[in-house]
């Protein structure tokens, strides 16, 4: 059975498009577990116009499915609504926030 930290291991090779930033190190992955058989993600994105859900959603299925035979289902949801605050220290120097 894969473990939650091989699931976010592998959502770390998922980038967001204009950022070039991992969606972990971004603070867009707000869940991440087995479910009833299935891999099940909740992601949110840094602003409700943000026109990249399908293709981060894609990317997840894609490489949460390298590490696993289970049915990966990715699922956009806003709340909480996404703030810096959940970045990592690491993306916030990246992108120029105080830490």
């Amino acid at each position: 059975m894969i473990t939650r930290n091989e699931i976010i291991e592998a959502l770390r090779n998922v980038e967001d498009p204009e950022l070039l930033m991992s969606v972990v190190d971004l603070g867009l992955v707000y869940r991440a577990e087995v479910v009833n058989g299935a891999v099940e993600v909740d992601f949110t994105l840094t602003y409700p116009g943000c026109p990249l859900s399908d293709v981060i959603s894609n990317d997840i299925v894609k490489e949460v499915g390298k590490v696993t035979d289970l049915e990966v289902k990715p699922r956009l949801v806003w709340e909480p609504r996404w703030s810096a605050d959940y970045m990592s220290d690491e993306a916030k120097i990246s992108l120029g926030y105080p830490v």
